[in-house]
C-alpha cells in the first residue's frame, strides 16, 4: 500500500474511532441522565458494575467466535488496573456528592495537566508551546461553559484528589498495559471487564447505599427503568470499547482533550431535549472556545515536535513503534 493511502486510511480509522466514542459516550450519558434523573434510578456504581458484565459477556462471545485469541495479563497487573479503574468510579461518584457541580467540573478539567505530567516523567514526552496553548484553551473553555457555583469543603476536595487521581492512573495504564502486553482493546477488556463486573457487583449496592440512604432492592422497577437500564449496558459495550481503542491508538492526554467534545455535545443535547434553563453567552463563548481549542491541539499536536518521545534509544523506539503500529492494525479489524 503507498504511504500517502495508507496515512489517509490511518487518519479514516482515527475519525472512527473518535466517532466510535463520541456517539456511545453521549449517548450513554443521555440515557443515564434520563434514566437516573426522570425515573430516580440513583444507583449510579452498581449500574457501572452492570455495564461491565454486559462486556463480559460480549468478550466471551467474542472469544468463543473466534475473533479474540488467548492472551496474558499478570495478575499483579490486573489488580493495580481494577483498583485504579474503581477507584475513579467511585470517587467521581463521592465527588459529585460532597461538592459543588462547580467544584467537580474544575476536579475533572484537573485530569488533563495530571495526565501531561504523567506522560513527560513517565513516557518522555515533550510539548511544543502551541501544544501546551491550546491545551489551556480547551480548559478555558469547557470551564466557562460548565463551571457555575465553587464551593469546597475539606473531605470534598479529598474525594476529588482521589477521583482525580484514580481516572489518570486508569487511563494511562490502559495505554501502557496495551503496549507492553501487546493486548489490543478486546483482549484487555477480556480481562478487565469480568475482575470490574465482580468487584462493582459486590461492593456497589453498599456503596450506593452510602452515597444515596436507598436501596437497590426495594427499588420499584418498572418497565420504562428495566429498559433504561438494558439500554444502558448495551450501549456502555460500545462505550467502554471505544475508550480502549481510542488510549490505544493515541495518548490519555489527547482522549481526554479531544473527549472534551463529548461534553459540549452533551450541554448541546441537553439544551434541545432538557430545556434552554442555563443557556446564555458565556456559555455559548465557553464552547466556541473549547471547540476552537480541540481544532488547534489536533492540528499542533500532529506536526513535528508537536507532542513526541524524546530522549528515547533507537532500538527501544523502534520496539515501542512497532508495538504501537501493531496495536493499531489489531484495533482497525475490530
Amino acid at each position: 500500500m503507498a504511504p500517502g493511502s495508507k496515512a489517509e486510511q490511518k487518519a479514516a480509522l482515527d475519525a472512527g474511532a473518535w466517532m466510535f466514542n463520541v456517539v456511545t459516550s453521549v449517548g450513554i450519558i443521555m440515557v443515564n441522565k434520563a434514566l437516573m434523573a426522570t425515573h430516580g434510578f440513583s444507583f449510579a456504581t452498581t449500574l457501572t458494575g452492570l455495564h461491565f458484565a454486559t462486556t463480559t459477556l460480549m468478550t466471551l462471545m467474542m472469544k468463543w467466535l473466534g475473533y479474540v485469541q488467548p492472551s496474558h495479563l499478570p495478575l499483579s497487573e490486573l489488580v493495580k488496573f481494577v483498583f485504579f479503574a474503581n477507584l475513579s468510579i467511585v470517587g467521581m461518584n463521592v465527588s459529585l456528592m460532597w461538592n459543588s457541580v462547580g467544584f467537580y467540573q474544575i476536579a475533572k478539567l484537573s485530569i488533563i495537566p495530571l495526565l501531561c505530567i504523567m506522560e513527560v516523567l513517565f513516557e518522555n514526552f515533550r510539548y511544543s508551546r502551541d501544544t501546551k496553548l491550546s491545551i489551556v484553551v480547551v480548559l478555558v473553555g469547557v470551564g466557562v461553559c460548565t463551571v457555575s457555583d465553587v464551593s469546597v469543603n475539606a473531605q470534598g476536595l479529598v474525594a476529588a484528589v482521589i477521583a482525580v487521581c484514580g481516572t489518570a492512573l486508569q487511563q494511562h495504564y490502559v495505554n501502557y498495559l496495551q503496549r507492553k502486553y501487546s493486548l489490543n482493546s478486546l483482549k484487555l477488556l477480556g480481562h478487565t471487564a469480568p475482575a470490574q463486573a465482580a468487584s462493582l457487583l459486590i461492593l456497589g449496592p453498599f456503596v450506593d447505599f452510602w452515597l444515596t440512604r436507598n436501596r437497590i432492592d426495594t427499588f420499584q422497577y418498572t418497565s420504562i427503568v428495566r429498559f433504561f437500564i438494558v439500554l444502558s449496558c448495551v450501549i456502555a459495550v460500545g462505550t467502554n470499547l471505544s475508550q480502549f481503542i481510542c488510549i490505544g491508538r493515541f495518548t490519555a492526554v489527547t482522549f481526554q482533550v479531544i473527549g472534551h467534545m463529548k461534553t459540549i455535545l452533551v450541554l448541546t443535547l441537553g439544551f434541545l431535549f432538557f430545556g434552554k434553563e442555563g443557556l446564555n453567552f458565556h456559555v455559548a463563548v465557553g464552547m466556541v472556545l473549547a471547540v476552537v481549542g480541540m481544532i488547534w491541539y489536533s492540528s499542533a499536536s500532529s506536526k513535528p515536535g508537536g507532542k513526541e518521545r524524546q530522549g528515547v534509544p533507537s532500538e527501544k523506539a523502534q520496539k515501542s513503534s512497532s508495538s504501537s503500529s501493531s496495536q493499531s492494525e489489531l484495533d482497525d479489524k475490530v
